[in-house]
């Protein structure tokens, strides 16, 4: 028995999330006595020296495979072939976009049971039992696993990042991968250069109509510049063509979890704070006090935008320089 891990390289570099996943299921290993197994599968995957290095945050065994093109269901075949040859009865991926994709593909394949979205490590004090978060994070679910193979689709940004080993053993893995798992084409790939990705970021800086315009986001930039964090925006923003969709957050667009959410000049409807609702911190700025994101901010600031973003900015900066 093990557990075994998808790791998703992306451009030969591991992402934040392959780092939370190992140390959550070493955790759950640990509960389960059995070792730790990672696979890599990407057309691009990364150093011997990176796929090693994931043993100092509990993976015992890793495997390479390269793909011919990075598709999630390839990257599922070969993690069925892979459950199998160790024996896996639990299989950890981030829920993210190829996580999702992934998942499920990969469920059917093994007949496992499947939970997104945990939140949670395994209660195996009666059963299988996990935590997920469910209605765009308003409510909780107790879900019990109850066959053979369970696959934990794990919430980013959600588990800590537990340094607690050595190196691992690096090994190379060969599974046949059908012609069906490549007969989606992709005709271009166009990739955000330069930024923090949403689903990565611990800081967030989004701004919503009070900005008046495009013309008035460098206050956001700076910001975010300052701060070390990434930029969003709500829908109305987006549909504007004020921002680009890549940072609509929101029950449509991007659901996000950061360790701090700064929304400036967003009233807080519904549907946006689906997508944003499960920071850790909120901070709502607005110049209306009726606004509804103060109901469920854990700060507020009534005020206009651009009389207390220059001062926040100023502040930020002075606190920075001070560090």
């Amino acid at each position: 028995m093990s557990i075994l891990i998808f790791a998703e390289s992306s451009e030969g570099k591991f992402k934040k999330a392959v780092f939370e996943a190992v140390s959550y299921g070493k955790e759950v290993a640990d509960k389960l006595g059995v070792e730790v197994n990672v696979l890599c599968a990407s057309t691009q995957v990364p150093t011997d020296a990176d796929l090693a290095a994931l043993g100092k945050f509990g993976a015992n065994k890793v495997w390479k495979m390269t793909l011919s093109e990075d598709r999630p269901a390839a990257m599922a075949e070969a993690l069925a072939d892979a459950a199998g040859k160790c024996g896996a009865r639990v299989v950890v991926i981030s829920n993210n976009y190829n996580g999702k994709s992934i998942a499920p593909a990969l469920a059917v394949q093994l007949k496992a049971s499947i939970a997104s979205g945990v939140i949670s490590v395994p209660d195996t004090n009666n059963g299988f039992q996990v935590k997920r978060g469910v209605y765009s994070g308003k409510a909780f679910a107790q879900v019990n696993l109850t066959s053979v193979v369970k696959i934990l689709a794990i919430t980013p940004n959600t588990f800590a990042i537990k340094e607690s080993g050595n190196d691992a053993a690096v090994e190379a893995f060969s599974a046949s991968i059908s012609d069906a798992s490549y007969r989606l084409k992709a005709q271009s790939v166009n990739k955000v250069q330069g930024k923090i990705p949403l689903t990565e970021a611990e800081v967030v800086v989004s701004g919503g109509r009070g900005m008046k315009g495009p013309e008035n986001w460098g206050l956001i930039e700076d910001l975010a510049t300052t701060l070390g964090a990434a930029t969003a925006c709500s829908k109305p923003v987006a549909d504007m063509d004020w921002r680009p969709h890549e940072e609509h957050v929101g029950q449509t667009g991007i659901t996000i979890k950061p360790n701090l959410y700064i929304a400036v000049g967003i009233s807080g409807a519904i549907q946006h704070l689906a997508g944003v609702s499960s920071s850790k911190v909120i901070v709502a700025i607005n110049k209306d006090p009726e606004a509804p994101f103060f109901k469920v901010a854990d700060y507020g600031i009534v005020g206009d935008a651009f009389d207390v973003l220059p001062r926040l900015i100023a502040a930020a900066k002075e606190l920075k320089a001070a560090q």
